[in-house]
């Protein structure tokens, strides 16, 4: 067997269990909430700027506006968020929170950092340890997306 291909020498099977187990904790509040991690994370995005293209929303996400689109058709169901046509780009398609997706964020708010912290205070990190693992994720995420647009860009 070669040394390179053993799971506990990959980075990618750490981050991905991370994230799932982290995505886990997230769970029941946001049941409680009515929504998934997905439409918690959308939500956010329109938390912190309102009415916004699905192309910006995707890109916030490092998402592909197809994986996207239906994800927001849902919460529009929902009473969640609705959807219009640009003012100046009619083929742009402009998301805006409802008045129940806007007090989704008071209700947050209440539950989820206080549920989170809750959860990871088993974590022998500190303060300054989740602020440098988020500095370093988000340098690799960054170069990551680079090389993608590189690769995209190649085959284009």
């Amino acid at each position: 067997m070669h040394k390179e291909l053993q799971l506990d020498h990959q980075i990618c099977f750490r981050l991905y269990t991370a994230a799932r187990l982290i995505t886990q904790a997230y769970t029941p509040m946001l049941t409680q909430l009515g929504i998934t991690y997905p439409q918690y994370l959308v939500l956010m995005v329109l938390w912190e700027q309102d009415s916004q293209p699905v192309n910006d929303i995707a890109h916030r996400l490092v998402l592909e506006t197809n994986t996207v689109t239906p994800l927001l058709q849902r919460m529009e169901k929902q009473g969640l968020v609705e959807r219009h046509r640009g003012e100046n780009d009619k083929r742009q398609q402009i998301v805006s929170l409802t008045e129940k997706g806007k007090a989704l964020e008071e209700q947050a708010f209440e539950t989820i950092p206080e549920g989170m912290g809750e959860q990871l205070q088993a974590c022998p990190l500190k303060l300054e340890d989740y602020m440098s693992l988020t500095n370093e994720l988000d340098a690799l995420i960054d170069a990551l997306k680079d090389k993608k647009t590189q690769v995209v860009k190649s085959f284009g």
